[in-house]
């Protein structure tokens, strides 16, 4: 016999405010363009359907570069992005900053390649001088690839991608130069060709909007020709079998239909904002969820996982928790607070960071208001916790907000006097 749900806390009736960095809140349009009847998968509206999200996927990375789509989530893309360009006994050098380069590495590993681990100091983003360092030392070019991600979700850093591709330059080596950008992409400025990547891994079900399940891997010249010579590549993830001429051929059987009109709904809402403008809100809201956490830290427990302000992400901010000495606080009972008696849904964190801090996820289909109810929330859950924190952390958010438009009111109060 079942037994009836639980009853909601007090507060916790209404919309979940979800803030966790991804899956992200998926807008009603997206939604709404799910809500309707399966297509023919082989001809007729899928085709353009695809094509147009193949264009528009060049155009989100800022890429010439061929972009392939897989049922699955990022974890799939990573060996999407490991069988077509390596063998048995190749090397990678893996660059850390978190957890998820290690286990795109893991992956690697588990395929047979041999892993190479560049570890850096726990909340610092990758050392460019490190990796020209490192590979200098490699004379042989024993190293096929260099894998890092743009932003790390589990800790919230966020890497120079453009700086790391100089020092690879500077080393005069040739590794193929992959970048996972699954929490970073429709929120921070990315550019595939400018900055010389020659894979990208991406996901949509953070800054794109849509519901979990497409991955994707863009992959140059340079990344094409290595399949040739790959030996782990498989007839599923392979990019020459998603490069023939019939529409079933770039899914590998049946097309993921439902999810391919939610992301061209996403993208459509992209492009109308313009990119330029998706990476300034995601800026300007990154700021303010940032200051909060720097009143907060002021005193008690909390602070900011990522030191340098340079390194932190605009997507998501991980946020310690000291769980010993005379503030110590329990963070997973600060989450459990305000998802059940709020309904406010925070991060919870991941690997060497599990138990000892929560994540602010500010990515995606984000406005003001929603993130001030999110940093609010959170708030109220520290306080009724116990939890010590310092003051003024809602004021300075709303500073943070005020102060985006202050340029553009100067300017407008400018051009009314003048009239």
């Amino acid at each position: 016999m079942s037994r009836p749900a639980a009853a909601p806390g007090l507060l916790a009736n209404g919309r979940e405010f979800l803030s966790i960095p991804g899956p992200s809140v998926i807008p009603d349009r997206v939604l709404q363009a799910m809500n309707r009847p399966a297509i023919n998968i082989y001809e007729g509206d899928i085709v353009e359907i695809t094509q147009s999200i193949l264009r528009d996927l060049r155009r989100v990375a800022r890429t010439e570069a061929r972009p392939f789509i897989y049922i699955s989530n990022g974890h799939g893309a990573w060996e999407a992005a490991i069988t077509n360009t390596l063998s048995r006994g190749d090397r990678v050098l893996v660059l850390e900053s978190g957890r998820f380069a290690v286990g795109w590495g893991e992956n690697a590993k588990a395929l047979g390649v041999e892993v190479e681990v560049l570890h850096a100091t726990p909340g610092a983003a990758v050392d460019p001088e490190a990796v020209e360092a490192r590979l200098r030392e490699d004379r042989a070019h024993a190293i096929s690839a260099v894998m890092v991600v743009q932003v790390d979700t589990a800790s919230s850093v966020r890497n120079d991608i453009a700086a790391i591709r100089r020092a690879i330059d500077a080393a005069g080596h040739p590794a193929l130069y992959m970048v996972d950008v699954i929490a970073s992409q429709g929120c921070i400025p990315y550019e595939m060709d400018a900055w010389g990547v020659d894979v990208t891994v991406g996901g949509a079900q953070k800054g794109l909007m849509t519901p979990p399940g497409l991955a994707f891997c863009w992959a140059n010249a340079r990344a094409l020709a290595a399949e040739g010579a790959a030996d782990l590549r498989t007839q599923y993830w392979s990019w020459a079998g998603r490069s023939g001429g019939e529409q079933y051929q770039n899914f590998a059987g049946t097309a993921p239909i439902h999810l391919l009109f939610a992301l061209r709904e996403a993208l459509d809402m992209l492009a109308e904002e313009g990119m330029e403008a998706v990476w300034a809100r995601h800026a300007a809201l990154a700021r303010a969820a940032r200051a909060a956490v720097a009143a907060w830290s002021s005193e008690g427990p909390l602070s900011f996982h990522v030191a340098d302000p340079a390194h932190r992400a605009d997507s998501v901010t991980t946020v310690r928790v000291a769980t010993e000495g005379p503030d110590a606080a329990d963070p997973e009972a600060l989450r459990a607070f305000c998802r059940d008696e709020l309904g406010l849904v925070l991060g919870t964190a991941l690997g060497p960071l599990s138990g000892k801090a929560f994540r602010i996820g500010h990515m995606g289909w984000l406005n003001a208001p929603m993130l001030m109810g999110t940093l609010g929330a959170a708030q109220a859950g520290m306080a009724a916790c116990g939890v010590r924190f310092g003051g003024g952390a809602l004021e300075a958010a709303a500073a943070e907000i005020a102060a985006t438009f202050a340029g553009r009111v100067a300017v407008k109060d400018a051009a009314n006097r003048a009239a």
